[in-house]
């Protein structure tokens, strides 16, 4: 039993190595091979020794995405589904990030019809973006 915790402590480690992963995604690929009791054991110490943090994970995580100009709503789903349920994205601009999301596929000018503008709002919408920062993005635009 303690070898196969070395090796599920091993595994998670070589994951954590490559990027930051939560504690639910190492548990659901470590699932894979390891018992629960085992994968327990190993993820335990890889968060007393400071190697997994879903802290450092969920900051990381929300960078990248803001970065790829996804929205809080589809950022907070994402997180959600990762076992990481609340996380404070008000440090984040999201009416200013969806507006230059919409700015840099559509242009600077605001929709001249009801058509192209209910066009831009589904976009928005499919990035995750909420009604609020989505009408904000064209009421900034000039």
């Amino acid at each position: 039993m303690q070898a196969l915790s070395k090796t599920a402590y091993n595994s998670a480690l070589e994951m954590l190595a490559r990027r930051e992963h939560s504690y639910l995604e190492l548990t659901n690929k470590l699932a894979q091979q390891y018992q629960a009791d085992d994968i327990e054991q190993a993820l335990d110490k890889l968060k007393s020794q400071n190697y997994q943090s879903d802290q450092r994970f969920a900051n990381e995580f929300v960078q990248m995405r803001f970065n790829q100009g996804k929205g809080s709503i589809k950022i907070a789903m994402d997180l959600k589904q990762r076992g990481i349920d609340n996380f404070d994205l008000s440090a984040y601009d999201f009416f200013a990030l969806a507006k230059e999301v919409r700015v840099s596929k559509y242009g600077e000018v605001s929709p001249s019809n009801y058509k192209e503008k209910s066009k831009q709002q589904r976009f928005l919408q499919s990035r995750g973006f909420g009604f609020d920062e989505i009408n904000c993005s064209f009421e900034l635009s000039s």
